[in-house]
């Protein structure tokens, strides 16, 4: 069966405002601010400024995580950035963000202070900051670094390939759902194979790669993404369920999923966080 009618691509794209699905108020070919506001400042070394999706969590997650470790330079306001009102767009966000996506961190323990974004840097960042979360031995760093670029570009299959087409697009289009829901197949299947002889990604140990992964797949296999837990036969992976339901008992994890969140349940909405005892 195929999709019809079929469309023939322009000599020369231009930008349609109405062709965006549900972001089309705030997607746009162009980088840059729309507007000018600056950033809150709170007063501990790690600022963030984000919002709890799956890439978000990956901070908090972290910060979460170092400070049960016991790093007090980890503590941290995260302030909240609305992506659905463009606050991603200030003039204070790209300032830290070029690329005006969420999370963007600023050390300010360090003279200047240090802007961090994509969720992947914060993560390397935090870790060797603290020395925490990442192998040190040459073959463990090695592989933990891999399975964490691993998440990163597999992310794009998921959220802007399949949960666009699958959730979000304007119309349901059969071969674009059908071949991003193979690829998300094929990568669970991924972790599937290498989750059937390792506790966690990359061994015996918990780390940055895990932090990162769960937040994305592990969210798809307890049926929190897309609402496509059915259409992707996700209980069929049972040792990413496994992996994934052993990370959610974690205190930190559960602190940071509810960090910046401004949905759900309303006992687990931390909109902003300044301190430990925002979180109870």
């Amino acid at each position: 069966m195929s999709d019809a009618p079929g469309y023939t691509p322009p000599r020369v794209w231009t930008w349609d405002k109405e062709s965006g699905g549900r972001f089309s108020s705030i997607n746009r070919p162009v980088a840059g601010p729309t507007h000018d506001a600056e950033l809150p400042v709170g007063k501990h070394p790690m600022q963030l400024y984000s919002l709890a999706t799956p890439n978000g969590v990956k901070a908090t997650v972290m910060l979460e995580e170092l400070l049960a470790l016991g790093h007090e330079g980890a503590e941290y306001d995260a302030w909240l950035i609305n992506i659905g009102d463009g606050s991603q767009f200030s003039s204070g966000f790209v300032e830290i963000n070029p690329n005006s996506k969420i999370p963007a961190l600023q050390d300010r323990s360090t003279d200047p202070a240090t802007r961090v974004f994509e969720s992947g840097a914060i993560l390397v960042y935090l870790a060797e900051k603290f020395g925490a979360l990442l192998p040190t031995e040459p073959s463990a760093r090695a592989e933990c670094l891999s399975w964490l670029f691993w998440q990163m570009s597999s992310a794009a299959y998921l959220g802007g390939g399949f949960g666009h087409f699958y959730a979000y697009a304007p119309e349901k289009w059969e071969y674009p759902i059908n071949r991003y829901a193979m690829e998300v197949k094929r990568q669970l299947d991924v972790l599937e194979r290498n989750l059937a002889t390792r506790q966690y990604l990359c061994g015996d140990d918990y780390t940055i790669a895990d932090i990162a992964t769960v937040a994305w797949y592990g969210a798809l296999v307890a049926g929190k993404l897309y609402d496509a837990a059915e259409f992707l036969d996700v209980a069929s992976y049972t040792n990413v369920l496994r992996w994934n339901d052993e990370i959610q008992e974690r205190p930190a994890m559960q602190r940071g999923q509810r960090v910046n969140r401004v949905w759900g349940d309303e006992s687990k909405q931390v909109p902003e966080r300044h301190d430990a005892s925002d979180i109870s």
